[in-house]
Protein backbone atom coordinates (compact mmCIF):
# COMPACT_ATOMS: atom_id res chain seq x y z
CA UNK A 1 0.00 0.00 0.00
CA UNK A 2 1.35 3.43 -0.96
CA UNK A 3 1.80 5.79 2.02
CA UNK A 4 -0.48 8.80 1.98
CA UNK A 5 2.42 10.88 3.29
CA UNK A 6 6.07 9.89 2.98
CA UNK A 7 9.18 11.83 4.00
CA UNK A 8 12.49 10.35 2.85
CA UNK A 9 15.81 11.73 4.08
CA UNK A 10 14.26 15.14 4.64
CA UNK A 11 16.51 17.96 5.78
CA UNK A 12 14.95 21.33 6.54
CA UNK A 13 15.13 24.29 8.85
CA UNK A 14 15.11 28.07 9.09
CA UNK A 15 17.65 30.07 7.12
CA UNK A 16 21.04 28.40 7.37
CA UNK A 17 20.08 26.41 10.47
CA UNK A 18 18.92 22.86 9.85
CA UNK A 19 16.36 21.47 12.29
CA UNK A 20 15.60 18.20 10.52
CA UNK A 21 18.55 15.94 9.75
CA UNK A 22 17.37 13.20 7.40
CA UNK A 23 13.82 12.45 8.56
CA UNK A 24 12.16 9.26 7.28
CA UNK A 25 8.46 8.96 8.04
CA UNK A 26 5.43 7.35 6.39
CA UNK A 27 1.74 7.68 7.22
CA UNK A 28 -0.46 4.96 5.77
CA UNK A 29 -4.10 5.42 4.71
CA UNK A 30 -6.56 5.29 7.60
CA UNK A 31 -4.04 5.29 10.44
CA UNK A 32 -3.34 7.55 13.41
CA UNK A 33 0.41 8.12 13.49
CA UNK A 34 1.72 9.72 16.69
CA UNK A 35 4.95 11.70 16.45
CA UNK A 36 6.35 12.03 19.96
CA UNK A 37 9.33 13.86 21.33
CA UNK A 38 10.41 16.59 23.72
CA UNK A 39 10.15 20.27 22.99
CA UNK A 40 12.83 21.18 20.43
CA UNK A 41 12.91 17.79 18.73
CA UNK A 42 11.70 19.08 15.32
CA UNK A 43 8.12 17.80 15.40
CA UNK A 44 6.36 21.00 14.36
CA UNK A 45 8.98 21.65 11.69
CA UNK A 46 8.14 18.22 10.28
CA UNK A 47 4.48 19.25 10.01
CA UNK A 48 5.42 22.51 8.31
CA UNK A 49 7.46 20.63 5.74
CA UNK A 50 4.64 18.14 5.13
CA UNK A 51 2.11 20.96 4.66
CA UNK A 52 4.31 22.93 2.24
CA UNK A 53 5.13 25.83 4.58
CA UNK A 54 8.83 24.93 4.51
CA UNK A 55 10.60 23.59 1.43
CA UNK A 56 13.11 20.89 2.37
CA UNK A 57 16.76 21.53 1.59
CA UNK A 58 17.28 17.81 1.01
CA UNK A 59 15.32 14.59 0.62
CA UNK A 60 11.78 14.28 -0.69
CA UNK A 61 8.17 14.72 0.42
CA UNK A 62 5.56 12.59 -1.33
CA UNK A 63 1.77 12.64 -1.15
CA UNK A 64 0.20 9.40 -2.40
CA UNK A 65 3.47 8.55 -4.14
CA UNK A 66 3.87 11.91 -5.90
CA UNK A 67 6.80 14.16 -4.96
CA UNK A 68 5.58 17.56 -3.77
CA UNK A 69 8.83 19.35 -2.84
CA UNK A 70 8.22 23.07 -3.29
CA UNK A 71 4.45 22.75 -3.83
CA UNK A 72 2.71 25.66 -2.12
CA UNK A 73 0.44 25.11 0.92
CA UNK A 74 -2.77 26.10 -0.88
CA UNK A 75 -2.07 23.54 -3.62
CA UNK A 76 -1.43 20.82 -1.04
CA UNK A 77 -4.64 21.83 0.74
CA UNK A 78 -6.54 21.30 -2.51
CA UNK A 79 -4.87 17.88 -2.73
CA UNK A 80 -6.33 16.97 0.67
CA UNK A 81 -3.56 17.96 3.11
CA UNK A 82 -4.81 19.88 6.15
CA UNK A 83 -2.78 21.17 9.11
CA UNK A 84 -4.26 22.43 12.37
CA UNK A 85 -1.36 24.31 14.00
CA UNK A 86 -0.99 25.23 17.65
CA UNK A 87 -3.81 27.50 18.74
CA UNK A 88 -7.38 27.22 17.63
CA UNK A 89 -7.59 29.61 14.68
CA UNK A 90 -11.31 30.39 14.94
CA UNK A 91 -13.08 33.71 14.39
CA UNK A 92 -13.84 34.78 17.98
CA UNK A 93 -16.35 37.51 17.12
CA UNK A 94 -18.49 35.19 14.99
CA UNK A 95 -20.92 32.56 16.21
CA UNK A 96 -20.24 28.87 15.75
CA UNK A 97 -22.71 28.81 12.86
CA UNK A 98 -21.07 31.82 11.21
CA UNK A 99 -17.63 30.24 11.60
CA UNK A 100 -18.96 27.19 9.77
CA UNK A 101 -20.42 29.42 7.05
CA UNK A 102 -17.03 31.09 6.56
CA UNK A 103 -15.62 27.72 5.62
CA UNK A 104 -18.08 27.26 2.74
CA UNK A 105 -15.51 29.28 0.77
CA UNK A 106 -13.72 25.97 0.24
CA UNK A 107 -16.67 25.02 -1.97
CA UNK A 108 -18.47 22.70 0.45
CA UNK A 109 -22.13 23.65 1.16
CA UNK A 110 -22.94 24.86 4.67
CA UNK A 111 -25.41 22.03 5.23
CA UNK A 112 -22.70 19.43 4.59
CA UNK A 113 -20.21 21.19 6.86
CA UNK A 114 -22.75 21.62 9.66
CA UNK A 115 -23.97 18.02 9.49
CA UNK A 116 -20.44 16.66 9.66
CA UNK A 117 -19.39 19.06 12.43
CA UNK A 118 -22.41 18.37 14.61
CA UNK A 119 -22.11 14.63 14.01
CA UNK A 120 -18.58 14.47 15.40
CA UNK A 121 -19.03 17.29 17.91
CA UNK A 122 -22.62 17.44 19.23
CA UNK A 123 -21.60 20.10 21.74
CA UNK A 124 -21.08 22.53 18.88
CA UNK A 125 -24.73 22.10 17.94
CA UNK A 126 -25.67 23.15 21.47
CA UNK A 127 -23.39 26.19 21.13
CA UNK A 128 -24.23 26.98 17.51
CA UNK A 129 -25.51 30.52 18.24
CA UNK A 130 -22.73 31.34 20.71
CA UNK A 131 -19.75 33.55 19.88
CA UNK A 132 -16.67 31.41 19.28
CA UNK A 133 -14.60 33.63 21.56
CA UNK A 134 -16.81 32.71 24.51
CA UNK A 135 -16.43 28.94 24.01
CA UNK A 136 -14.20 26.89 26.26
CA UNK A 137 -10.75 25.96 24.97
CA UNK A 138 -11.94 22.44 24.21
CA UNK A 139 -14.98 23.69 22.31
CA UNK A 140 -12.80 26.04 20.27
CA UNK A 141 -10.57 23.08 19.41
CA UNK A 142 -13.67 21.18 18.27
CA UNK A 143 -14.55 24.14 16.05
CA UNK A 144 -11.02 24.18 14.62
CA UNK A 145 -11.32 20.47 13.83
CA UNK A 146 -14.65 21.18 12.12
CA UNK A 147 -12.91 23.77 9.96
CA UNK A 148 -10.47 21.08 8.89
CA UNK A 149 -13.27 18.65 8.06
CA UNK A 150 -14.92 21.31 5.89
CA UNK A 151 -12.14 20.82 3.32
CA UNK A 152 -12.80 17.05 3.22
CA UNK A 153 -9.10 16.23 3.77
CA UNK A 154 -7.37 12.94 3.09
CA UNK A 155 -4.56 13.74 5.56
CA UNK A 156 -5.15 15.67 8.77
CA UNK A 157 -2.14 16.89 10.77
CA UNK A 158 -2.60 18.03 14.36
CA UNK A 159 -0.01 20.01 16.31
CA UNK A 160 -0.33 19.65 20.10
CA UNK A 161 -4.09 19.11 20.17
CA UNK A 162 -4.00 18.89 23.97
CA UNK A 163 -2.27 22.21 24.61
CA UNK A 164 -3.88 24.11 27.46
CA UNK A 165 -6.80 21.70 27.82
CA UNK A 166 -8.05 19.68 30.77
CA UNK A 167 -7.32 15.93 30.61
CA UNK A 168 -10.99 14.94 30.30
CA UNK A 169 -11.42 17.29 27.32
CA UNK A 170 -8.27 15.91 25.74
CA UNK A 171 -9.66 12.40 26.17
CA UNK A 172 -12.88 13.40 24.42
CA UNK A 173 -11.01 15.02 21.53
CA UNK A 174 -8.84 11.98 20.97
CA UNK A 175 -11.91 9.76 20.96
CA UNK A 176 -13.13 11.88 18.05
CA UNK A 177 -9.72 11.57 16.38
CA UNK A 178 -10.02 7.78 16.60
CA UNK A 179 -13.52 7.96 15.13
CA UNK A 180 -12.30 10.10 12.22
CA UNK A 181 -9.57 7.58 11.47
CA UNK A 182 -12.07 4.73 11.64
CA UNK A 183 -14.11 6.60 9.03
CA UNK A 184 -11.09 6.62 6.69
CA UNK A 185 -9.13 9.78 7.49
CA UNK A 186 -5.34 9.51 7.83
CA UNK A 187 -4.04 11.48 10.82
CA UNK A 188 -0.54 12.57 11.83
CA UNK A 189 -0.47 13.85 15.42
CA UNK A 190 2.39 15.76 17.02
CA UNK A 191 2.00 15.53 20.76
CA UNK A 192 4.09 16.20 23.86
CA UNK A 193 1.59 14.50 26.17
CA UNK A 194 2.47 10.98 25.06
CA UNK A 195 -0.24 9.15 26.97
CA UNK A 196 -2.93 11.41 25.54
CA UNK A 197 -2.50 10.03 22.02
CA UNK A 198 -0.93 6.58 22.40
CA UNK A 199 -4.25 5.04 23.37
CA UNK A 200 -5.69 5.79 19.91
CA UNK A 201 -2.54 5.63 17.76
CA UNK A 202 -1.99 2.89 15.20
CA UNK A 203 1.77 3.51 15.09
CA UNK A 204 4.11 5.91 16.83
CA UNK A 205 7.58 7.38 16.46
CA UNK A 206 10.01 9.03 18.82
CA UNK A 207 11.84 12.07 17.46
CA UNK A 208 15.00 13.52 18.98
CA UNK A 209 17.25 16.33 17.73
CA UNK A 210 15.67 16.40 14.28
CA UNK A 211 15.79 12.66 13.64
CA UNK A 212 13.30 9.80 13.93
CA UNK A 213 14.94 7.51 16.48
CA UNK A 214 12.32 4.77 16.66
CA UNK A 215 9.10 3.75 14.89
CA UNK A 216 6.85 0.99 16.13
CA UNK A 217 3.88 -0.22 18.07
CA UNK A 218 2.49 2.38 20.50
CA UNK A 219 2.61 -0.06 23.42
CA UNK A 220 6.30 -0.71 22.84
CA UNK A 221 7.15 2.96 22.42
CA UNK A 222 5.15 3.93 25.49
CA UNK A 223 7.51 2.03 27.73
CA UNK A 224 10.52 3.37 25.84
CA UNK A 225 9.29 6.96 26.05
CA UNK A 226 8.56 6.56 29.74
CA UNK A 227 12.02 5.20 30.41
CA UNK A 228 13.88 7.71 28.29
CA UNK A 229 11.92 10.94 28.82
CA UNK A 230 9.16 10.64 31.35
CA UNK A 231 10.75 8.81 34.22
CA UNK A 232 7.72 6.60 34.76
CA UNK A 233 5.02 4.47 33.22
CA UNK A 234 2.76 5.67 30.42
CA UNK A 235 -0.75 4.27 30.58
CA UNK A 236 -2.10 3.60 27.11
CA UNK A 237 -5.39 5.41 27.45
CA UNK A 238 -6.55 8.86 26.46
CA UNK A 239 -8.55 8.98 29.68
CA UNK A 240 -5.61 9.08 32.09
CA UNK A 241 -6.20 12.12 34.34
CA UNK A 242 -2.53 13.07 34.73
CA UNK A 243 -0.83 13.49 31.32
CA UNK A 244 2.94 13.68 31.49
CA UNK A 245 4.82 16.16 29.31
CA UNK A 246 8.04 15.10 27.68
CA UNK A 247 11.13 16.78 29.06
CA UNK A 248 12.85 19.59 27.13
CA UNK A 249 15.44 18.66 24.52
CA UNK A 250 18.29 20.57 22.98
CA UNK A 251 17.51 23.91 21.27
CA UNK A 252 16.89 23.94 17.54
CA UNK A 253 13.21 23.74 16.72
CA UNK A 254 10.02 21.94 17.69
Amino acid sequence: MTPLLELSGVRAGYGIIDVLHGVDLAVMPGEVFALLGPNGAGKSTTLRVASGQITPSGGSVRISGREVNGVRPHALAKAGVCLIPEGRGVFPNLTVNDNLRMWTRSGTPYKVIAEKSFHYFPRLHERRNQLAGTLSGGEQQMLALSRALASDPALLMLDDLSMGLAPLIVAHLYERVAELAKDGLSILVVEQFAQAVLGVATRAAIMLHGRIERVGDPAELAAEAASAYLGGDVTLTARNPEPARLAPSQPGGR
